[in-house]
């Protein structure tokens, strides 16, 4: 199974992926678990780049999915053929709502960037996408996310964006969220810890994978 973990900064998905992580492995499960953009040696290198450099925002996101494709080819399609279970802290969720939603990046360039990264067929040109079988958006708004976040760290380019650049993400989110809600499982990311903890639970249970 691979589920994604996604939501705008401050939301407090990286709290729940380690104790999902942990979760899995006390029932047996063999957990990966990894990020975006990264997870590999070059995806790493990309998304510091990517979080750092200036660019427009064609440049970020074919920077972006180049980071995709090196870890969808080097760590979660092998972790998935071998019966893994792959927990990854954002996936291409996060390209539409950031790069589309946030920087009013074309969605249907971005639609066939994702077609060419994550196609499973020859060459990549096929119907059939690798997406995540679960994905949890920890929803939240964005002044409270901003609040959480106040003096935690220096912020990267994304994080210093203005309260308006993450209403846009968060509307992208749930666009996306509405185009697939099979997928998608929304969190309240506004409660006590425990409680979102719980949410989390019930939704990897509701899909039968605990």
């Amino acid at each position: 199974m691979f589920i994604s973990f996604e939501g705008i900064d401050g939301a407090g998905k990286s709290t729940h992926i380690e104790g999902l992580a942990q979760a899995l492995r006390e029932r047996g499960h063999t957990v990966v678990l990894t990020r975006e953009p990264g997870g590999t040696a070059l995806a790493e290198k990309l998304r510091t780049i990517i979080l750092n450099d200036p660019m427009d925002a064609m440049t970020e996101a074919l920077l972006v999915f180049a980071a995709r494709r090196d870890h969808v080819q080097t760590v979660i399609e092998p972790a998935l053929a071998r019966g893994d279970v792959v927990l990854c802290d954002r996936f291409t969720d996060a390209t539409f709502a950031y790069q589309g939603g946030g920087r009013g990046f074309d969605m249907s360039v971005l639609q066939t960037l994702e077609q060419w990264v994550q196609g499973r067929g020859a060459q990549g040109h096929h119907s059939t996408l690798r997406q995540p079988d679960l994905t949890l958006w920890f929803d939240l708004a964005p002044a409270l996310a901003a609040e959480r976040l106040a003096g935690a760290r220096v912020p990267d380019k994304f994080e210093s964006q203005p309260v308006a650049f993450f209403e846009a993400v968060r509307a992208g989110y749930a666009a996306r969220a509405a185009q697939e809600p099979q997928r998608f499982a929304r969190l309240e990311a506004n409660q006590s810890r425990e409680a979102v903890w719980t949410d989390v639970l019930s939704a990897v249970q509701a899909k039968g994978y605990l």
